[in-house]
């Protein structure tokens, strides 16, 4: 996660963005079985890494950000921008774009 970290400093959102990194799948079954790369399935779980300071309304009043740093997010299936840095790969949603906020 250290590297993934450092890469990430890299990369400040603006306005209401928000810097995710998608959940792993398992490489390995309980068993202890290594799963083939492409029979792992995308998870559409994430971490934020980074947010940006929020949006303004139109009275431009900014709106926080619902999620900070550390949180897990339910992402969309489809949408995002994909940023690659140091060989490895982050998503850029908007805030509103989130699904939902995973507690664990």
């Amino acid at each position: 996660m250290s590297a993934a970290s450092s890469a990430a400093k890299k990369i400040l959102p603006l306005f209401d963005r928000v810097l995710i990194q998608r959940v792993k799948a398992a490489e390995r079954t309980a068993s202890g079985l290594f799963i083939p790369e492409k029979a792992q399935e995308t998870l559409n779980e994430g971490l934020v890494l980074a947010t940006g300071p929020g949006a303004a309304d139109k009275n431009g009043i900014v709106q926080p950000i619902a999620v900070k740093a550390g949180d897990r997010v339910l992402l969309p299936p489809y949408g995002g921008s994909t940023v690659k840095i140091g060989g490895e790969e982050f998503l850029l949603y908007t805030d509103k774009d989130l699904l939902a906020k995973l507690n664990e």
